[in-house]
């Protein structure tokens, strides 16, 4: 099997859970049945059936070496190189829904679809409590999928879509405060909305705070050979007084070329 096929197989997976029939002729090199393998190793775990009602939520941080995810500035275009960046691209299309903070999406204007890899878009989500993103941003301007801004107000239930359609639809939920937002709120509106696999994508402070709350299923941590030596740090947690009491995920380490990533899997935390 080469690695499109492996692919393939992903997303056929990800359509219709219960079909695992994909067979193709044995024709690829070992370098390809490796990496065939490694697609499968690591995308599986992210297609397998879900039932209803059941939320899974993926989370990744791509950082340097030392740990840092943007200079003291915030510039953050690109710690990861291409191989990182293909495989974020490959997790928003197994995602129903791709996550990120307001900070992350004012500074870096992302787009959060599927163009490095083949497959669907996901519904694309912004917490932005205090309508602190331009309007002019491509979540806003480009309709290429559905846009949820959740900003502060009380949830109507009723008033919550019943289809998802490209636009934007700003949804209040999120308590008018400041400090971190409260995950189970925009997970409860995410699971009102049919949306089963969440993809946290960033940035920093959003993936700490659903880490935090014990929420992540699995967290895929991009390691770029960089070293910044000052900047933003991945990861901002409550500090611990003993390393008993520091988080423990089973861990695989995975070389995908230009960075090493981390598969760290929390579902038996």
């Amino acid at each position: 099997m080469t690695p499109d096929q492996a692919w393939q197989l992903i997303l056929q997976q990800r359509q219709q859970p219960d079909d695992d029939n994909g067979r193709w002729p044995d024709t690829a090199t070992p370098t390809e049945a490796d990496q065939a393998r490694q697609l499968l190793h690591l995308f599986r775990p992210l297609v397998r059936p879900l039932p209803e009602g059941q939320l899974q939520l993926v989370a990744q941080m791509g950082q340097s070496l030392d740990g840092r995810i943007a200079t003291i500035t915030g510039k953050s275009r690109y710690i990861n190189g291409p191989d990182g960046l293909l495989h974020l691209h490959r997790l928003r299309a197994v995602s129903d829904a791709v996550l990120v903070g307001s900070g992350t999406a004012s500074a870096d204007n992302p787009r959060l679809t599927v163009r490095l890899a083949r497959g669907p878009n996901p519904v694309r989500v912004l917490v932005d409590r205090h309508r602190r993103v331009p309007d002019s941003h491509h979540l806003f301007t480009d309709e290429a999928a559905p846009t949820l801004r959740l900003v502060a107000g009380r949830l109507d239930p009723a008033s919550l879509p019943s289809t998802l359609v490209s636009g934007v639809t700003e949804i209040p939920c999120l308590r008018d405060e400041n400090g971190p937002i409260n995950p189970r709120e925009v997970l409860d509106v995410l699971r009102r909305l049919g949306l089963q696999r969440i993809f946290v994508e960033g940035g920093g402070q959003t993936v700490s705070t659903f880490l935090g709350a014990r929420l992540v299923d699995r967290l895929h941590v991009l390691v770029s050979p960089m070293i910044i030596g000052s900047g933003q740090p991945a990861f901002q947690l409550p500090e611990i007084d003993s390393l008993a009491d520091a988080l423990r995920p089973h861990a695989t380490m995975v070389n995908l070329g230009s960075d090493m990533l981390f598969d760290l899997d929390f579902s038996g935390h």
